[in-house]
């Protein structure tokens, strides 16, 4: 026998293994106990291989922290949402002894309304989480402190994406004098403490606001005028960080091959920012907007815990603790009730955003 023929082994069916020096068999193996298969087995299937988004969005489904965030998150946006209307068609009439009219459900399950004589009432078939020391319905003025911190959150991020992604894709992509302009200028509004800021702009500009944007159908004369007052300079001041965390991953991009490649292509600077930079800047904006989120919906509740946000009658979760605080000793749910409810709204977002940074940040990965 030839020194260079080697006698190989065969299976049962005469097929020689070839060696890929891969196991035969290789899962991952789930917290529930599932096995998941991996790209290997997908490429022997048939099937093609998951890409890094889809492999982080698994990932991100089996954190069990992030799927309670998400479910409780969504409780908040439909209870604000949908459930004031059901809410306030339960119930039948009521005939009050301060004014002797009958009032229906439809008034007394609204968020400003005032029953002289049911103060600080405990839970109840006809008040589900009683009333305040106002005789307004506590669970009418949750929902109502829930969809304006939901909506100041929305507006306010929605501001810093467009002005921190715009601002931070130009500084890292063109760099020179562009960024020297633009860092100078992000560094100016480090400077702004964002709190202080909003305090003195709602100091400086709130009884204007009162008498000129309650007039505004989409505002009203809820109380709720000062709050674009308190949405502005909460945006004002948030964006720079968002672009700094913007122009630190462009400056990254620039130099992965795909994009000189583009760029040798004779594609344009305009094509090469809207097709290949700011598709791949899709994880760390929403990681950073999630994790924003939490710092925006404190600074709203604060600046209404200091009677410069929202204004009654309008309710928000920061004006009902700060109504509360007067009867704590006394009816301590008053302020118990919207503080959790803060907690909750602020842990499912920070926990959103650390497991969305977990699933999708590389350096994460195993």
């Amino acid at each position: 026998m030839d020194a260079r023929e080697k006698p190989v082994e065969q299976g049962s069916q005469g097929v020689v293994a070839p060696d890929t020096g891969a196991p035969e068999f290789l899962e991952v193996i789930s917290e529930t106990g599932a096995s998941t298969p991996t790209t290997a087995q997908e490429e022997r299937q048939g099937k093609p291989p998951a890409t890094p988004f889809q492999e982080s969005l698994r990932k991100l489904r089996r954190d069990g922290r992030a799927i309670a965030s998400v479910s409780l998150i969504l409780l908040f946006v439909l209870i604000s949402i949908f459930w004031p209307p059901i809410y306030q068609h339960i119930g039948g009439d009521y005939k009050s002894t301060a004014t002797n009219r009958v009032i229906s459900s439809t008034v007394y399950h609204t968020f400003d309304h005032q029953e002289q004589d049911r103060l600080d009432e405990g839970p109840s078939g006809q008040y589900w989480l009683g009333t305040d020391s106002l005789g307004r319905d506590l669970f009418a003025r949750l929902m109502q402190g829930m969809l304006i911190s939901l909506l100041v959150a929305f507006v306010v991020e929605l501001v810093d994406i467009v002005f921190g992604v715009t601002i931070g894709v130009l500084a890292g992509y063109y760099g020179g004098w562009i960024d020297q302009l633009l860092a100078r200028f992000t560094d100016i509004m480090f400077a702004f403490p964002g709190v202080l800021f909003v305090i003195l702009l709602t100091g400086i500009f709130g009884s204007w606001a009162d008498d000129h944007l309650a007039a505004i159908p989409v505002i009203g004369p809820n109380g709720n005028a000062r709050l674009v007052l308190v949405s502005l300079g909460l945006a004002f001041t948030i964006w720079p960080l968002m672009a700094r965390y913007v122009r630190g991953q462009t400056l990254q991009l620039k130099q992965q091959q795909f994009i000189e490649a583009a760029r040798t292509s004779g594609t344009s600077n305009v094509r090469i920012i809207l097709r290949h930079i700011i598709p791949n800047l899709f994880s760390i904006v929403i990681i950073a907007s999630t994790l924003n989120i939490s710092n925006v919906i404190i600074g709203e509740a604060s600046i209404s815990l200091l009677g410069l946000g929202v204004r009654p009658p309008g309710s928000s979760i920061g004006l009902m603790i700060a109504d509360g605080s007067n009867v704590v000793s006394v009816y301590p749910w008053e302020t118990l009730l919207p503080s959790l409810v803060l907690a909750l709204i602020v842990l499912s977002f920070s926990f959103l955003g650390d497991s969305l940074r977990d699933a999708f940040d590389p350096r994460s990965k195993d």
